[in-house]
């Protein structure tokens, strides 16, 4: 799950528009960016496998820290309970908005992946539909596409913004295709690093198309 994730970014926007795109794009990508910041130290450990799922060649066998249900919970509340420290008005709905943003990402992973999400001892879930890509890449598009359809009927546009938004959801899904059919990773540090890359520019684009957006009344 990579692209599917920003589906509830956008859903989050359209339901409290105070807090910009940008930072939605960060929320729901938050466990993974920590994520690949421990598996650049040694601290989370992924395999490449070509060919571990038809959806992905990453085993990831250890990360419960960032991918664990108490390891969600917990970042969810620092990343909703940080960014709303910098808003005076409406600071519960923008501590619920981003704190449900960054937990969407344990839910939809929860769709794909392989058992390898930890609970509690040796228990591990997952539904794992990453072993039938013709489930899991329409799963996650359709992800992409309501979250982006919400955005764009309850987050008024300005000059040519449903332009600029539907590019960039196409562009978006042109690179998980890429994602899904291409190459495997040359190697976990590789994939940290590329995917460090990615959560950074989506989200400053998403900033970029956000400014084509009417601004919420204060």
């Amino acid at each position: 799950m990579f692209i599917g994730h920003y589906g509830p970014a956008f859903g989050a926007k359209a339901a409290v528009r105070r807090v910009p795109l940008w930072v939605y794009f960060i929320a729901v990508q938050w466990r993974d960016v920590i994520w690949s910041s421990l598996v650049l130290l040694g601290v989370e450990k992924v395999r490449i496998v070509p060919g571990f799922t038809q959806g992905s060649a990453l085993d990831l066998y250890f990360m419960p820290y960032t991918h664990g249900l108490i390891g969600a919970i917990v970042l969810s509340f620092i990343f909703g309970g940080g960014v709303s420290m910098f808003f005076r008005q409406q600071k519960l709905a923008v501590f619920a908005a981003t704190a449900l943003a960054v937990f969407s990402h344990w839910l939809l992973d929860l769709v794909v992946h392989m058992p390898d999400l930890w609970i509690w001892g040796d228990l591990k879930v997952g539904f794992g539909l990453w072993r039938w890509v013709w489930i899991s890449l329409p799963l996650e598009l359709l992800s992409l596409f309501i979250g982006a359809w919400f955005y764009a009927r309850f987050v008024p546009a300005r000059g040519r913004g449903n332009l600029w938004l539907w590019l960039f959801v196409a562009a978006m899904a042109a690179v998980e295709l890429y994602g899904v059919f291409g190459p495997a990773p040359a190697s976990p540090q590789a994939e940290a690093q590329t995917a460090l890359l990615a959560y950074g520019a989506l989200a400053f684009l998403a900033g970029l198309v956000d400014l084509s957006r009417a601004k919420p009344a204060l």
